[in-house]
């Protein structure tokens, strides 16, 4: 894999369930050609793994920040982790 691929696990929380934000996270992920998961969590956060070129996830962080006229992202944690090289695909996980 490149190496200037990155990866990093994010949490949002916000009005991020039942409002489409898995979908909007995965449409948005592979229109920058990024690879990884996003998942609902019980406490309401949606969690996900994104890894591509550090501009590339930049640029989904800050349409995640934007939302649209459901999603409303009021935090938004990261942190790198280990590249998988195998990864090819954006999947919702449940």
């Amino acid at each position: 894999m490149e190496k200037d691929i990155v990866r990093f696990f994010a949490r949002a929380e916000g009005r991020v369930q039942g409002v489409g934000f898995r979908f909007f996270v995965q449409q948005n992920a592979m229109e920058l050609g990024l690879c990884g998961w996003v998942c609902n969590m019980d406490d309401g956060s949606v969690t996900m793994e994104v890894q591509g070129t550090a501009a590339a996830i930049e640029k989904l962080w800050n349409k995640i920040w934007q939302g649209n006229g459901f999603i409303r992202v009021s935090g938004l944690e990261t942190a790198a982790r280990e590249t998988v090289e195998s990864e090819r695909n954006f999947a919702i996980r449940r």
